[in-house]
Formats: structure tokens, C-alpha cells, sequence
């Protein structure tokens, strides 16, 4: 067990024994208690306040939610040199892909307070990943998962009726959506796969296709959080080589399904500017399109799956509110979090945000927009892994993608040389 790992579970147990008081002062305070609380978080100021004047938390007078918008680019840096200087926020949004990163500065609510069943009964189970070994991480507030975008018209000009809902449908849909010119240069690319710098949200795609194939990418174990692309899990080869054989094969030009290299522009791009059939996206992400081209023929489906699988997955990213360790104010800060992530709040952010709600009885409701129902379908069937700093591992899995593609090593010596790597980033968390 690494020496970060020791000191998160250490400080784990030591604020699980002085929450059981903590919380429990407050419940004993009342409803008339004072409370004034400040939140840091990468959600736009206007979205924030849009949402939260919506929340019954704005109609209460003896609490008061001051918001600080950050760059996402400086939160990390902000929120660690704010703490160091003793003027950090109380609460945090907290991706999960930031769970390993700030876990020693965030302060878990321990399952006496919010028990494991309560947690697991309210909120869908992607955002399982926020439960700690003596308390969760987060309170889940946001869902945002990975769908299939896909252009209409690319598919109508090809006579295609159907999209494709299985992955060993790509090969041949690749043939039939692909367009060249005079050279043999592509014109029209049928999907973003392949490489890493161009296509947009590479990290979620190669995560839910190593996910998919059966690899967790980190595990648990007795030595602490590890990597496990290296496993087989006891099939015949690593799920990792499968999952990267077919991603990689869509950029290598001695291939009949040869539709993408490194040389074209980011795949979002491509896709809003009508020369690409299907981009794999976050829900978020629709406005994007939308912005950069309003005439765009295109819709939304749920990510293909393994034929052979059963059961659905997508990639989720999601995000929590999190209370911060160093906060003096630490039970009223958990009753804001309680009033933002009950099911009238969820319901108002999921309205503008136009993403899917986190909690399960606001998925119940099924809404008649042709987008979000499915948007509400993927949150059901998002799962996420605990990961290093999101920088971290695009480079690791940039590495690991283009060592592939140039042929500069073999399969399993790229997935051994990027499980290699993250277990060293792991261990320096």
C-alpha cells in the first residue's frame, strides 16, 4: 500500500469517528440555525444562481449559499493554494476523476449519516464510484453520459435505415459511409476511432471499450488501488487487447475500414461541418454541435454495445458536492449539500442543464424530448473508474494509442508499458 493511500484511509477513519459527532450535533440544532457557506465549482455563474434560485434552499432565509465560479483549467491549483492559506470553500463540486486527487482534503459523510443503502436507494449506480471505504466521497449532483451522435443525412445518402447498436457492426458500416476522392484520400470519415489527439472525448471512449470488454482498468486489492489493463481476467486474451485491436483498426490505412489518422481536425469539428457519420459524445456536448453548425441533420442514440454482452454500458462522467476537511463549518455545510441534491434540486438542475437527473426517482418520469429520453436511458447504465488526474491519464492512454498505431510497440507491450504507468501515477496520488 503506497504512502498516499495510508494517510486517505488514516484520515478516513480519524473524521468517520469525529463526524459521528459532528453530524450529530447538528441535527440537533434545528431548522432556525444560521448557516452561511461558501461553494467553489466549474458550473457557469448564471447556471449556478439559475439553478439555485429554483432550489426550496433559496426560499429559506437562515441560509445563505455564496458560489465562486473557477476555471477548470486552475480549480486544482486554486482549491490546494486557497486550503494552504486557510481561505478554502466549504463545499466543492467534485468530479469523479478527481476523487484520488483531493480525497485527503475532502471530508467523507460518514454511513451513519447517509448509510450505503440510502445512498445506493436514491441515486443511479454510476455514482456508486463516490462511496469510500468509511463514507462517501460526495453527494452525486450531476450525470453526463457518453452517447452516439450520428449524421442523418451521411446515413441516408448511404442507404442506411438503422444505426448500428453493436460494435461488430463498424467494419461494415465503415465500407459503406467512408468517401474518397481522386488520390484515395478520405473525404467523408464514418467514425472518430483510432488515434487519440483528434478524437474528441478519447478518454471516455477508450474507457467504456476497455470497460465493455471486461476490465475494471484499477481494482482494489490488498496492495491498495492498482491497474489491472494488464489482466485477463481468465479469458483467453486481455480484455484491454481486444478493446484496443478494434479501436486502433480504424486508423490504419492497410485496412478496408480504414477512416481516420491523425492528420484530420478534431472529430466534433468534423462531425458540425457535415464530413462525419457517427461522433461519440458526452450529452453536454449537444450544445457544442448545435453552436457550431444550427442546420446540422443529425440525432442521438445510445453507445453500441457488445453483441454478446449482458448488460448495457455507457461512459458517465459525473460530478458531486463534496465537503471540504478543512471547513469550520461543516454541519451546516452538509445541510446545504442535503437541500441541493434532494429530488425538487436534481429536478431544477437537470432542467437547465439539460442533462438527466442522478437520482432515481427523477429518472422514473421519462421526458418526451427526442434527445434526453435517451440521455435519461444512458445515466441508468453509466459506469466510470477510479482514475489519476484526468491529464494524467490522457497521456498515459495518448501514449498507449499512438505507441500502437506507429507501430513503435506491440499490443500487449503498449497495454503493459500503460498499465506500468498508471500504477506510477497511482502511487503518486
Amino acid at each position: 500500500m503506497n504512502r498516499f493511500q495510508i494517510i486517505l484511509i488514516a484520515a478516513f477513519a480519524f473524521f468517520a469517528v469525529f463526524g459521528v459527532f459532528l453530524f450529530a450535533t447538528f441535527r440537533g440544532a434545528g431548522e432556525n440555525q444560521q448557516i452561511s457557506v461558501t461553494m467553489w465549482g466549474t458550473l457557469p455563474q448564471v447556471d449556478f444562481y439559475s439553478w439555485y434560485s429554483s432550489t426550496p434552499l433559496s426560499k429559506n432565509n437562515n441560509i445563505t449559499v455564496t458560489y465562486v465560479y473557477k476555471n477548470p483549467d486552475t480549480f486544482d491549483q486554486d482549491f490546494v493554494e486557497a486550503l494552504a492559506d486557510g481561505r478554502g470553500p466549504d463545499i466543492i463540486f467534485l468530479p469523479h476523476e478527481k476523487i484520488l486527487e483531493h480525497g485527503n482534503r475532502i471530508y467523507p459523510i460518514p454511513y451513519d449519516t447517509l448509510s450505503e443503502r440510502n445512498f445506493r436507494d436514491l441515486f443511479v449506480e454510476g455514482t456508486e464510484i463516490f462511496l469510500g471505504p468509511n463514507g462517501s466521497y460526495a453527494l452525486p449532483i450531476i450525470i453526463d453520459p457518453l452517447v452516439m451522435y450520428w449524421n442523418r443525412d451521411i446515413f441516408r445518402n448511404a442507404g442506411i435505415a438503422q444505426v448500428p447498436q453493436y460494435w461488430d457492426e463498424f467494419p461494415s458500416l465503415a465500407l459503406s459511409l467512408v468517401e474518397r476522392d481522386s488520390l484515395k484520400n478520405i473525404t467523408q470519415s464514418a467514425v472518430a476511432l483510432g488515434e487519440y489527439g483528434n478524437v474528441y472525448r478519447a478518454r471516455d471512449i477508450i474507457s467504456v471499450l476497455l470497460m465493455q470488454a471486461g476490465t475494471p482498468i484499477t481494482q482494489q486489492s490488498s496492495l491498495g488501488l492498482q491497474s489491472v489493463l494488464g489482466s485477463t481476467f481468465n479469458f483467453a486474451t486481455m480484455p484491454a487487447d481486444a478493446a484496443l485491436t478494434f479501436y486502433t483498426q480504424f486508423a490504419n490505412p492497410a485496412k478496408d475500414i480504414y477512416s481516420w489518422n491523425r492528420s484530420f481536425n478534431n472529430s466534433l469539428n468534423i462531425f458540425a461541418s457535415g464530413d462525419l457519420g457517427i461522433l461519440f459524445a458526452r450529452s453536454s456536448d449537444l450544445f457544442a454541435i448545435q453552436s457550431r453548425n444550427p442546420n446540422l441533420n443529425f440525432d442521438v442514440a445510445l453507445l453500441p454495445q457488445p453483441r454478446e454482452a449482458t448488460n448495457k454500458m455507457t461512459y458517465g462522467y459525473m460530478e458531486g458536492l463534496a465537503l471540504v476537511k478543512q471547513s469550520q463549518k461543516l454541519s451546516g455545510a452538509y445541510r446545504v449539500i442535503q437541500e441541493l441534491t434532494s429530488k425538487e434540486s436534481v429536478t431544477a438542475l437537470s432542467n437547465i442543464l439539460k442533462l438527466p437527473p442522478v437520482r432515481r426517482d427523477v429518472l422514473v418520469s421519462r421526458p418526451s424530448d427526442a434527445y434526453l429520453s435517451v440521455f435519461y436511458e444512458s445515466a441508468l447504465i453509466s459506469q466510470a473508474w477510479l482514475s489519476p488526474h484526468p491529464a494524467t491519464t490522457d497521456s498515459i492512454f495518448r501514449d498507449m494509442v499512438e505507441s500502437i498505431t506507429s507501430g513503435r510497440l506491440r499490443m500487449g507491450e503498449a497495454i503493459r508499458a500503460a498499465s506500468d504507468a498508471l500504477n506510477r501515477a497511482l502511487g503518486r496520488n
